[in-house]
């Protein structure tokens, strides 16, 4: 039996229309996965620099960038608060498995003005969709329940698979120094790759 063309067309219309929405979904849960994106930080010195009065810690900032670009002002400065900052525990991410793997640091610092940030240094991680940067009581969490286990806490989504990034630490949330660092995909519960912590001696 032969199907008419107008009939054969119609099918190619609405297959052509069921495929989009299929090609968009696949398109956004793997093209990360080929696709990485870089976010380079700086220690984040001005939280704990003494400002001016009547300067904003924004203008701050935007004056420590311009003075990067003339010269090394910047980055003794950002050394300076670096020796200040006390390191609370430190982990070197690892792969998860041949897919999904990672290297990089993740360090915890208390800051002169007593907040807490963690910072990810030279980050190299399989890029996902919808990552996010957990910090676990579990110091190797194998699962969902693991890394979401009591006393956890998200810092946020993952600012880029590579480079050097800063979170900032709730104030009051008490930091597993023994626990893990994890870069977790929330939407499908996959662990890309895990840090696990060593507190400061």
């Amino acid at each position: 039996m032969t199907i008419p063309f107008y009939q054969r067309r119609s099918l190619w219309v609405a297959a052509g229309v069921l495929l989009i929405p299929v090609l968009l979904v696949g398109w956004y849960l793997f093209s990360p996965l080929f696709i990485d994106k870089e976010v380079n930080e700086d220690f984040p010195f001005a939280a704990t620099a003494e400002l001016p009065e009547g300067v904003g810690m924004a203008d701050a900032e935007a004056e420590m960038e311009e003075a990067a670009a003339a010269d090394d002002t910047a980055e003794e400065a950002m050394t300076d608060e670096m020796a200040e900052a006390v390191i609370l525990a430190t982990g070197s991410f690892e792969d998860i498995d041949s897919v999904h793997r990672g290297s990089g640091t993740a360090t915890f610092y208390e800051l002169a003005d007593g907040s807490r940030v963690l910072r990810l240094e030279n980050l190299d991680v399989t890029n996902g969709p919808d990552l996010h940067v957990y910090i676990s009581p579990v110091a190797a969490p194998g699962s969902r329940d693991e890394v979401g286990a009591p006393g956890s806490e998200t810092v946020g989504r993952l600012k880029g698979n590579l480079g050097n990034q800063n979170y900032e630490v709730p104030a009051g949330y008490e930091i597993p120094l023994d626990g893990s660092v994890v870069i977790y995909c929330k939407r499908f519960h996959v662990l890309f790759s895990i840090a696990t912590l060593s507190p400061s001696a």
